[in-house]
């Protein structure tokens, strides 16, 4: 077998299943996921399920979640080491900010990801919009994921509390 059609048949196998980071593929080589769908997967474990199990399983066993910009007292605002750590720290801030009646909007929301030098390193510019009765708000974010054997080493999460001013 030529390595084109090797090539070809590892990436039908990876389409036929949802690899997750560090799964091992029968012939004793891991299959990475890419950065868009690392991203992707934090999303929906993050903001779509608000599932702290999946997000901290996402993460290395000794991986790091930092906030650097929430105030004292938010639920986030130490960083959070290791995976009983982020996995509590998740839940916490779910508990502490349910979902309400704001609905993510994903239609007028965005994101964009940047490649660094450092294959380990990818960078997201995110604007999530919420839509609710009285009108729409829009969060604006930064992340810094550092990625080690294709799961989260360390994650930095730039935000504060979106604006309660409607747009």
């Amino acid at each position: 077998m030529d390595f084109d059609t090797f090539t070809a048949e590892v990436e039908q196998v990876r389409a036929r299943h949802a690899l997750v980071p560090g799964i091992r593929c029968g012939i004793g080589w891991r299959v990475e996921l890419t950065h868009q769908e690392i991203f992707e997967r934090y999303v929906y474990a993050g903001a779509v399920t608000r599932n702290p199990d999946s997000i901290a399983e996402m993460f290395t066993e000794d991986g790091v979640f930092e906030a650097p910009l929430v105030p004292d007292g938010h639920p986030l605002h130490r960083p959070l080491v290791g995976r009983p750590a982020i996995r509590a720290g998740m839940a916490e801030y779910h508990r502490r900010h349910p979902a309400g009646q704001d609905t993510l909007n994903v239609e007028r929301s965005a994101h964009v990801l940047h490649e660094t030098g450092d294959p380990d390193v990818f960078i997201a510019e995110i604007d999530v919009v919420f839509d609710n009765p009285d009108g729409s708000r829009t969060m604006s974010l930064v992340q810094i994921f550092r990625l080690h054997g294709g799961r989260i080493a360390r994650l930095r999460d730039y935000f504060s509390e979106p604006p309660t001013a409607r747009t």
